[in-house]
């Protein structure tokens, strides 16, 4: 095998090589990662020094210019010498900045930079997904308000309902994932700062470095917080901050998964009745053996990495309570691959989500096909109430009507014709003529203050939108 497909030999994730965006790639990319452990280092120099700490502004100037001068090769043979993580990244960042070698990590542990720089990517990764859930709900506010008065058929159980419109029934994914954009909200609301407390939590090596200065030591945990954007530290914490933010993060990534799969799903029926179709590529393949099939990959796919999302918020409830009183190393490996997973996971659904939604078709003709074909039975309630108020027996009538549907349904299923209306309408027991039958056939007799519902509910959701123009995901799949 040639160089250029030397990587086909190794696993690589189809989370980083298929599905989610390049920017939550490089956000969980270990160069951010390392990067971010660079900054921590750099803003606990910067603070200490100007609380008094025998830190020069030439050594925390040295530590800011080199962040970005990053030697792989050391920090991987130093980690195979040392096996641990944040000494090699220690040892190779005083490598490139070689007066302030002496003074990086002072009085931290290791926690300072791998929990600190999890909160800051964790942070910043949510409001990325915010704004993606933001472009769906943009895209599903176009086309609830496009067809806001369109008659379709509706569904309960799974079976012809009364009618709904094609617009007031897109309104149901948006109101649930304006309840994810809530739920970010509320989880980018409780993310604070950990800090540097040292190894148990007690701060008992700042106590030491400031002389017993307790002011010091809050001001320095305050001045780095701000570098990052919080205003707010943990009240308390071990050594690690509270694993029940990551167990609150993963129910939150679990709570837009479940929009977006039950979104997902609903097209995906829809799509088998040729009602509703995702967007289909001009030169897309649906099967290697049925070349004129056209399935639902896009949702299908969103279902799919949706159940993922689910199943992973396990790992955030079993770690949050295994933590062994200050703690215990062995959430650690699990949160390698648990949180950046859910998080390119989610991203991927969104992605798709905003492509789905976008160029989300109907086929208006089918349609209304179906929507002709069970207005009948769906019109014979008001039939009744008719035929009632021009003198006929109630209960009399209720029986015409429930033998002719039957003999329609049976008929139906035969695949035979069968005009419903026609049959009742030779029922002089209605007092109704044939014309006044055909009348009460119109689709939108029957939407109820579906277009009403749909405008009123845009209007709140604007208010969230904040300007958010629909847009695509401009996937290449």
């Amino acid at each position: 095998m040639t160089d250029k497909h030397a990587s086909k030999n190794r696993y690589a994730s189809p989370l980083t090589s298929r599905y989610a965006s390049d920017f939550m790639i490089e956000q969980f990319s270990m160069r951010t990662r390392v990067r971010t452990w660079r900054q921590l280092w750099v803003s606990l120099a910067r603070a200490e020094s100007a609380l008094g700490l025998p830190i020069s502004s030439e050594q925390v100037a040295q530590l800011a210019e080199h962040v970005d001068d990053i030697d792989w090769d050391t920090i991987v043979a130093r980690e195979a010498e040392v096996r641990h993580d944040v000494m090699a990244n220690v040892y190779a960042f005083g490598k490139v900045a070689p007066d302030a070698s002496g003074i990086i990590h002072l009085g931290a542990t290791s926690c300072y930079v791998t929990d600190n720089a999890d909160l800051i990517i964790y942070r910043d990764a949510l409001r990325y997904l915010r704004q993606s859930l933001l472009v769906t709900i943009a895209n599903l506010t176009q086309f609830a308000d496009k067809y806001k008065d369109m008659p379709t058929l509706g569904y309960t159980h799974y079976q012809p309902a009364q009618l709904v419109t094609v617009g007031k029934r897109a309104t149901l994914w948006i109101q649930d994932f304006m309840a994810d954009v809530s739920e970010i909200d509320f989880v980018l609301e409780s993310i604070r700062f950990l800090g540097s407390r040292g190894t148990t939590g007690t701060e008992a090596s700042f106590l030491e470095l400031f002389d017993g200065d307790n002011a010091r030591i809050d001001q320095m945990n305050a001045m780095i917080a701000a570098d990052f954007g919080f205003d707010k530290t943990f009240d308390v914490a071990g050594q690690t901050y509270p694993r029940k933010l990551d167990a609150r993060i993963l129910n939150c990534l679990s709570a837009v998964a479940q929009s977006a799969y039950r979104m997902a799903q609903d097209i995906r029926l829809l799509q088998h009745d040729r009602q509703v179709e995702e967007p289909f590529a001009a030169h897309q393949i649906g099967s290697s053996a049925m070349p004129y099939k056209r399935n639902p990959m896009r949702t299908e796919r969103i279902c799919s990495l949706a159940r993922y999302v689910m199943a992973d918020v396990m790992n955030g409830a079993m770690t949050a309570s295994a933590q062994w009183l200050e703690r215990t190393l062995d959430d650690s490996a699990n949160r390698r691959i648990s949180m950046p997973e859910g998080f390119l996971a989610t991203d991927a659904i969104l992605r798709l989500c905003m492509n789905v939604t976008f160029n989300l078709h109907v086929n208006d003709k089918i349609v209304a096909k179906a929507v002709r074909d069970f207005l009948p039975f769906i019109a014979t309630e008001n039939i009744l109430m008719e035929g009632v108020k021009r003198g006929g027996d109630r209960q009399e009538l209720h029986e015409i009507i429930r033998e002719e549907s039957m003999r329609a349904t049976e008929l139906m299923k035969n695949g035979e014709p069968f005009d419903l209306l026609n049959a009742l309408a030779s029922h002089t027991e209605f007092g109704m003529s044939a014309e006044e039958f055909a009348a009460v056939l119109d689709p939108a007799s029957y939407i109820g203050r579906c277009a009403q519902q749909v405008e009123q509910y845009l209007g709140v959701v604007d208010q969230t939108l904040g300007g958010t123009q629909p847009a695509d995901a401009l996937l290449s799949v």
